[in-house]
């Protein structure tokens, strides 16, 4: 089919209604594993730990045409910091990013894309 979006994207932002059991519902859909929420989409995400939270892991987030002023990182169960060097490298690009454990990041990003502010996510999937 043409135009058809990738697998594990969907065009547009949504609010996330639900996360747990090692997912996320949004858009009436459900997704298994980690996700991105970027402006332009929602994109399943390979990070799984806080391990996985490099430069190469926020690609996309670099790579992002559509402008973002704030990042919220869900780290899992709990807070985990952001390397310096990697918050670093958001503020180069104008953005201020913040963790917190993935339930509080989702519940703060639903509160920001309700505002129509330019927030991106970043959520590693939970098991609760």
């Amino acid at each position: 089919m043409a135009n058809a979006p990738a697998p594990g994207f969907f065009p547009g932002r949504a609010a996330v209604e639900a996360y747990g059991s090692g997912g996320f519902r949004f858009a009436g859909m459900s997704h298994r594993g980690s996700i991105l929420c970027l402006p332009s989409g929602i994109h399943a995400w390979t990070a799984v730990a806080p391990a996985d939270l490099t430069p190469a892991a926020f690609r996309l987030i670099f790579d992002e045409t559509q402008p973002i002023d704030i990042l919220l990182v869900g780290t899992g169960t709990g807070l985990v910091p952001l390397p310096p060097a990697l918050k670093a490298r958001f503020r180069e690009r104008g953005i201020s990013s913040d963790s917190m454990a993935t339930g509080a990041a989702v519940s703060t990003y639903n509160v920001l894309l309700a505002e129509n502010r330019r927030v991106a996510g970043a959520f590693l999937a939970v098991e609760i």
